[in-house]
């Protein structure tokens, strides 16, 4: 099925107060695969459930970009890969080198871990040096950009300290979570993000541990614009049998941290 989303609203938050419909929610979510043994044929399936849902993206490793692009040219359906992932303990010189690739590959999203050793070791002069780099990549390569906090290993001054320096680089989004560390998006943390950004413009994505229809309606409660799940289905399904009045059956994830 072609896409009938409407066009990503970035760094603004759907009213608290208006439940949103199935395809509302579908249009907010980056439908994601990076499990290491990945293969084509889970890619491609991944693929054709973006389509048939019209997701906002799918979200793979790098050397998965070119097969998911290929996939989904025509129908809407952008692709989101990731840099520097899931530690962010590359060179900024590589994450940039890994960004134009995967951009030149057919990505037009990029999530990227920032370096969260100097984030707390308050290097703030290499943390900014890191996120301008990929933000030069993604933006001359007409690719937008979210930064990967790993909000459970950070300190809340920390997650402020990260959303004041993505907003000084000129990054798209913030996010909290990889998914493949000790802790995902919680509320408390989406909100918080969500207050620190508002002044630029920011969206805010929650990542890691949304699997199921009540966790997604809280987070964009709290002021997530963007989700990042495995669940993508599962929280659809689940959206169309509320909205009918019935329960649905629970659909399979992709089986990793998101």
């Amino acid at each position: 099925m072609e896409s009938t989303r409407t066009e990503d609203s970035g760094g603004t938050a759907p009213p608290a107060a208006a439940p949103l419909s199935p395809a509302e929610i579908a249009a907010r979510i980056d439908h994601t695969l990076l499990r290491p043994e990945a293969t084509a044929a889970d890619i491609a399936r991944l693929c054709a459930e973006a389509r048939e849902h019209a997701f906002c993206s799918v979200c793979v490793n790098p050397g998965h970009v070119r097969q998911a692009a290929n996939l989904l040219q025509g129908s809407g359906v952008r692709v989101c890969s990731v840099v520097g992932f899931p530690l962010g303990a590359t060179t900024p010189e590589v994450k940039a080198m890994e960004a134009r690739a995967a951009i030149r590959d057919g990505a037009s999203e990029i999530d990227m871990v920032l370096n969260i050793g100097a984030l707390r070791g308050r290097d703030e002069a290499l943390v900014l040096r890191d996120l301008r780099a990929v933000v030069e990549a993604c933006h001359e390569g007409g690719a937008r950009l979210k930064v990967i906090f790993e909000n459970a290993l950070l300190t809340d001054e920390e997650k402020l300290a990260a959303c004041r320096l993505a907003m000084q680089a000129g990054a798209d989004f913030v996010k909290t979570s990889t998914g493949f560390s000790t802790g995902g998006a919680t509320v408390a943390d989406v909100a918080l993000m969500a207050r620190a950004v508002a002044s630029g413009g920011l969206g805010v994505k929650a990542a890691g541990g949304i699997r199921g229809y009540d966790d997604a309606v809280a987070m964009l409660a709290a002021g997530a614009t963007r989700l990042g799940t495995s669940s993508g289905v599962r929280i659809v399904e689940e959206a169309r049998a509320r909205a009918a009045g019935r329960t649905a059956a629970p659909a399979a994830g992709n089986g990793d941290g998101y």
